[in-house]
């Protein structure tokens, strides 16, 4: 007997969703990585519009995302003419395009996290290494990376954790394929709609056990004097 009630559709779902997961993290942490610490450095007036669109996810209905990342990258969209031009095809009811979605709708949480962290490191300890005959990559790696490692673990927690929990923008932007498209959180939908509860109290509950550990985890991650 198995330990967990689980049907190889279950086990299929979960390990596309952390490889969904995974791989939205590395790819925002790349990507968010410059654009927070311009956003906490630049005098620039695009800063607030920049800062604005960054956390719109936060705000926005996640079909509305879906949406709109559907007919952009759709037939008639820029970005599903650009995908073609280049050979790749089309992306919606793809992995890559979950990827563009996840990427999308969890900005915010791996943006936002590295810009305070970058905003509390200040300019002085960089100026001192500058002094010291550091380069900008010097600085930024040996100064400023160790001393906002917290920021990058969090954004790293926050950002995985978030895109496991999707659902609007892969529905809207997946579909529903075996395999391919059907992350967890729409096996638990397929499961509530065929009237599977059991099987859905499994992956429900692992998901509400996995969200306890994480904030539990940035509980514990958070220094002393701001809890």
């Amino acid at each position: 007997m198995p330990l967990l009630p689980l049907s190889p559709q279950d086990w299929a779902a979960i390990w596309l969703t952390l490889k969904l997961a995974g791989t939205t993290t590395v790819l925002l942490l790349m990507l968010c990585t410059p654009l927070a610490w311009w956003l906490a450095h630049t005098p620039s007036r695009w800063r607030g519009p920049v800062g604005a669109v960054v956390a719109l996810p936060l705000v926005l209905p996640p079909t509305v995302i879906g949406f709109y990342l559907l007919v952009s990258m759709g037939p008639s969209g820029a970005i599903g003419r650009l995908t073609e031009a280049l050979g790749l095809g089309r992306l919606p009811f793809t992995f890559p395009g979950l990827v563009v979605g996840s990427l999308v709708y969890s900005l915010p949480f791996a943006v936002q996290p590295l810009q305070r962290a970058f905003e509390a490191l200040g300019r002085r300890p960089l100026e001192v290494a500058a002094t010291l005959g550091a380069s900008p990559l010097d600085r930024f790696f040996t100064v400023a990376l160790p001393l906002t490692l917290p920021g990058f673990v969090t954004a790293t927690i926050l950002s995985f954790a978030h895109t496991v929990g999707e659902f609007g923008v892969v529905l809207m932007l997946g579909g529903n394929i075996p395999g391919v498209t059907r992350v967890v959180s729409v096996q638990i939908y397929d499961h509530v709609e065929a009237m599977q509860y059991a099987q859905a109290h499994w992956l429900a509950g692992g998901m509400v056990a996995f969200s306890f550990v994480v904030l539990l985890l940035l509980h514990w991650l958070q220094p002393k004097g701001t809890r």
